[in-house]
């Protein structure tokens, strides 16, 4: 598979802010702008929001372990026909696959851990980077 270069895919914006839930407002609220700017409909809107709710509360818990001298940098491109998001902690990294399944038996009831599931539903592209610390995603307008 060939990694894709953001860059080269038009223009991102750029929003850093410092690894707290309440920073996480600040990047939603511009992403959530630009895709209404654009007319996308609820459905795409709903799935991006969540997608995004979810990435930035892996990044500020899990990634950053909750250090608030730590950032977050999100970037963004979003056209009438695709919405493009990445969301890069400084944290240690993972490897998304050694994340259990959320919905066996077992998992169940445990109160965490659907975030990369959630996002993979939504989204028609998900890609873990940089070892994890970077999870760049898409959403085409249907």
């Amino acid at each position: 598979m060939t990694k894709r270069q953001p860059e080269a895919e038009g223009e991102f914006k750029v929003c850093v802010i410092r690894s707290e839930q309440r920073e996480t407002e600040l990047p939603k609220k511009a992403i959530l702008k630009e895709l209404r700017r654009c007319r996308f409909c609820a459905d795409a809107l709903f799935g991006i929001k969540l997608a995004l709710e979810e990435a930035l509360t892996n990044a500020v818990r899990h990634g950053n372990q909750r250090d608030p001298t730590k950032t977050i940098t999100v970037r963004y491109s979003i056209t009438a026909e695709r919405a493009v998001v990445i969301v890069r902690d400084e944290g240690p990294g993972f490897e998304p696959e050694e994340i259990p399944d959320p919905t066996t038996e077992d998992r169940l009831s445990v109160p965490s851990g659907r975030g990369i599931m959630l996002i993979k539903a939504y989204m028609d592209e998900v890609e873990y980077r940089d070892e994890g610390r970077e999870v760049y995603f898409v959403k085409r307008r249907s």
